[in-house]
C-alpha cells in the first residue's frame, strides 16, 4: 500500500516538478561523462607523453569531482526542501487518516529510493552515450587516429556515479525524515494557508544601502581590473568576502528600492498588472535574498569559468601553428668562465650530437644585450604601465638586440617577413600586445636609441610581429634589430639555433627530439622542440578546457535549477491570487504576460549583476594569465553566451510554461 502511494506520489512529482528530475539526469550524466575521460577509446591512441597529460588532467577532474558532488549535493536538498513544504498539506491528510509519522517517513523513503533509481539510470544512460560523444572532442584536441573505433563502457565511473549520488540520496532520505518528524498535525495542516512573512523595508535605508552596494562594487571593480597585480593573495581574500558582501547588500535594498522608484512613476505602475507584478517581485526578492546572492555568485563563476578557459584553449590552438614554424630550436647560455661566442652547432657537436639530424638550411646566430639599451631607456615615462602589468619586466633589464642579417636568414626559415634597414635604423619585434602598445607610443614620437655615441631612428611607427624563439602563446616582450655593423660581438650573451629534421616522418621525429632532449643542460644547451611545445601547450589548455565546462556547467545548472523549482513553488503557492485576478476581469492573455515578467525579471536578476561581476572579473584573470598568452575574449565569450542561452534560456522556458500550467489549475 505505501508503496504503491510512494509510485503515485512520483507520478504526480514528475509532472509538477520536471525541472527538478531534469536536473538530476543532467548532474549523473555529467558527473559520469567527465569522470570516464581516462576509458574513452582516444586516450588508448596516445603518445606517452599526451598520456601523462590526460593522467593530470584526470587526477585534477577527480579531485573537482569531490567539490561538484558537493554542489549537487547542497541543489538536491535544497531542491527536496521545496518539495517537502509543498506537499506539508498532503502529510497532514495523511496523519488525519490514521498514518503516523513513522509510515509517511517510509513513503519518503520508497519516493527518495525511486526518484535516485530513475534518476541514476536515466542519467547513466545519457552519460554513457555522452561520453562517446567527448570521444571526438579528445580526438580533435589531441589529434588522435580513431579509424579502429569501439564502443567503451566505464566501470569505475559507473560506480563511482553511483556511490556519490547514492551518499547525495541518503544525505535527501535522512533530511526528509527529521524534517516530517519535527511537524506537528496542526502545522502540517495549515500549511498551505502559512505565507513567508515579508517584512517591508524602509526606502530610505534600502536607498542607502542600495548606493553603498553600488559604490563598494566600484571599487572592487576598480581594484581587480585596473591595479590586479598590485594585490597580494590576502587581499583576494578581502575582496571576495566584499564582493560577496556587497552582492548580498544589492539584492536585499534593490526590492524595496526597486519597488519605491516605480511607485512613483504612476503611469507605468497603474499600467495593466505592473503593480501586481513588482509587488510579486518584491515578494519573492524580499524572502530569497541569500538565494539571488548564491545564484549571481554561481552564474558569475560560470561566465568568468567558462570564457576564461575557452578562451585560453582558443588561443592557444589559434597561435600555436604560427609559433611553431620549425623543429627545434637550441640556445647556449655559456656557465660561468665559458664564452658565448661559441656557435651552438660545435657546442651540439662537443654533447655527441650528430648535426646530420638536422636539415642543411639550420640557421645559427647570436643575441646581444647591452647597458646602453635598457628598457628603462627605450620606454621611458611608458615603463611604469609596463611594469604595472608585467612583474618580470623592469626597468633596468637589458633589451635583447640581433643582427638584421642573421635575423633575415631566420626569417626566411620561418616563412616570415624579411626587412632592409638604412645604417641609422632600426626596428622592434613584438607581438605581446600590452607592451605593444606602450612601445608604440615611442616609436610613433620617432624615440631614437643611442649605442656607442650613435643615433638610430625607428624605422617604423610601430612594432612589428615576429619572435626568435618558438614559444606556445604570442609572449615576445621585445627584440630590437640592427644593422650588422650597429651591433658589436663582445655584447653577445648566448647563441641560437633553429632547425628542421632531416627526418620528417613520425618514427624521425621522436628519434631527434630523444637525442636532442638527452643533452645535458649543465653544458648550458637548452633545446626546445615542436613536439614538447604542442604538447604542453595542449595539455594546459585542454586541462583548462575540461575543468572550465565542467565546473561552468554544473554552476550554471544549479543556479538556473534553484531559481526554477522556487518559481514553481511560487506559482503554486499563489494560484489563488492569479484566480481573483480572473474574477477582477484579467484575462489568460494579460495574466501570463504578467507571469512571463515576473519570471523573466526574476531571471534576469541575478543574471545581470553576474554579467557585470564577469566584465571585471575576466579583466582581471586577463592580467593575471598574461605569460600565456592573448586570451581571445570575443570567441570565448560568444560560446559561453551560447551556452548560457540554451541551458539558462531553456529553464526559464520550461519554468514558464510549468508555472502557467500550474497557475491554469492544470
Amino acid at each position: 500500500m505505501l508503496f504503491k502511494l510512494s509510485v503515485k506520489n512520483i507520478r504526480k512529482s514528475l509532472k509538477d516538478y520536471a525541472i527538478y528530475f531534469m536536473t538530476l539526469i543532467l548532474g549523473v550524466a555529467i558527473f559520469y561523462i567527465f569522470n570516464s575521460l581516462d576509458s574513452q577509446q582516444a586516450m588508448t591512441d596516445l603518445t606517452s607523453s599526451k598520456k601523462e597529460i590526460i593522467s593530470l588532467m584526470i587526477t585534477m577532474l577527480s579531485g573537482v569531482s569531490v567539490f561538484v558532488s558537493c554542489i549537487l549535493a547542497f541543489l538536491i536538498v535544497y531542491a527536496n526542501n521545496f518539495l517537502i513544504k509543498r506537499r506539508k498539506k498532503e502529510f497532514g491528510v495523511y496523519m488525519t487518516l490514521g498514518m503516523g509519522k513513522g509510515q509517511i517517513s517510509r513513503i519518503l523513503v520508497g519516493e527518495t529510493f525511486l526518484i535516485g533509481l530513475l534518476s541514476l539510470a536515466v542519467g547513466l544512460f545519457i552519460g554513457v552515450l555522452g561520453a562517446q560523444f567527448m570521444s571526438v572532442l579528445v580526438v580533435k584536441m589531441f589529434e588522435v587516429d580513431m579509424e579502429s573505433y569501439v564502443f567503451v563502457f566505464s566501470k569505475a565511473a559507473f560506480f563511482k556515479t553511483i556511490l556519490y549520488f547514492g551518499i547525495m540520496y541518503l544525505a535527501v532520505l535522512v533530511f526528509n525524515t527529521v524534517s516530517i518528524s519535527k511537524c506537528s498535525l496542526i502545522d502540517l495542516l495549515s500549511a498551505g494557508k502559512k505565507a513567508e512573512q515579508i517584512k517591508m523595508k524602509k526606502p530610505a535605508v534600502c536607498m542607502v544601502l542600495f548606493l553603498f552596494s553600488v559604490a563598494l562594487l566600484g571599487v572592487l571593480y576598480y581594484l581587480v581590473a585596473c591595479i590586479p597585480t598590485k594585490l597580494d593573495t590576502g587581499t583576494y581574500g578581502i575582496i571576495i568576502a566584499l564582493g560577496c558582501l556587497a552582492t548580498f547588500l544589492f539584492f536585499w535594498s534593490l526590492s524595496g528600492f526597486l519597488l519605491h522608484m516605480m511607485q512613483r512613476n504612476r503611469k507605468y505602475y497603474l499600467k495593466d498588472l505592473n503593480a501586481f507584478v513588482l509587488r510579486q517581485i518584491n515578494s519573492k526578492v524580499n524572502t530569497t535574498v541569500v538565494a539571488m546572492t548564491i545564484i549571481c555568485i554561481m552564474l558569475f563563476m560560470t561566465i568568468t569559468v567558462l570564457s576564461s578557459g575557452l578562451g585560453i584553449n582558443h588561443s592557444f590552438r589559434e597561435s600555436l601553428m604560427e609559433l611553431t614554424p620549425v623543429d627545434v630550436n637550441v640556445e647556449y647560455m655559456p656557465p660561468s668562465g665559458e664564452s658565448a661566442g661559441t656557435p651552438v652547432s660545435d657546442k651540439l657537436q662537443d654533447a655527441g650530437f650528430d648535426l646530420h639530424v638536422l636539415q642543411e638550411d639550420y640557421v645559427e646566430m647570436g643575441i646581444y644585450s647591452t647597458g646602453q639599451l635598457t628598457m628603462g631607456l627605450t620606454l621611458g615615462e611608458n615603463m611604469s604601465e609596463v611594469s604595472k602589468n608585467f612583474m618580470f619586466l623592469n626597468a633596468e633589464l637589458e633589451e635583447d638586440m640581433i643582427r638584421l642579417s642573421d635575423y633575415n636568414r631566420l626569417a626566411k626559415l620561418y616563412g616570415n617577413p624579411q626587412y632592409d634597414l638604412k645604417d641609422d635604423e632600426y626596428l622592434v619585434l613584438c607581438n605581446m600586445d600590452d607592451v605593444k602598445i606602450q612601445r608604440d607610443k615611442m616609436l610613433k614620437k620617432g624615440e631614437k636609441i643611442q649605442l656607442d655615441g650613435i643615433s638610430y631612428s625607428p624605422k617604423y611607427g610601430e612594432c612589428q610581429d615576429g619572435f626568435l624563439q618558438m614559444m606556445t602563446n604570442r609572449i615576445n616582450p621585445g627584440i630590437y634589430v640592427l644593422p650588422d655593423h650597429a651591433v658589436k660581438e663582445e655584447w653577445r650573451n648566448r647563441g641560437f639555433l633553429a632547425a628542421d629534421y632531416a627526418r620528417q616522418d613520425k618514427k624521425g621525429v621522436e628519434d631527434a627530439d630523444a637525442k636532442i632532449n638527452a643533452i645535458p643542460r649543465e653544458l648550458g644547451i637548452y633545446s626546445n622542440t615542436r613536439t614538447d611545445i604542442v604538447s604542453a601547450s595542449m595539455g594546459l589548455s585542454t586541462i583548462i578546457t575540461f575543468v572550465a565546462i565542467y565546473l561552468g556547467i554544473i554552476f550554471l545548472i544549479s543556479g538556473a535549477a534553484i531559481l526554477a523549482l522556487k518559481e514553481l513553488s511560487e506559482s503554486s503557492d499563489n494560484r489563488d491570487r492569479y484566480e481573483v485576478l480572473r474574477k477582477i476581469g484579467a484575462d489568460e492573455r494579460m495574466i501570463n504576460r504578467s507571469l512571463f515578467k515576473q519570471i523573466g525579471i526574476f531571471f534576469l536578476m541575478p543574471l545581470s549583476l553576474a554579467v557585470v561581476h564577469s566584465i571585471f572579473g575576466l579583466q582581471f584573470v586577463r592580467v593575471m594569465m598574461i605569460t600565456m598568452g592573448e586570451v581571445n575574449r570575443f570567441g570565448s565569450i560568444l560560446t559561453t553566451a551560447l551556452i548560457l542561452l540554451v541551458i539558462y534560456g531553456g529553464y526559464f522556458l520550461t519554468t514558464y510554461l510549468g508555472s502557467k500550467r500550474i497557475i491554469q489549475g492544470k
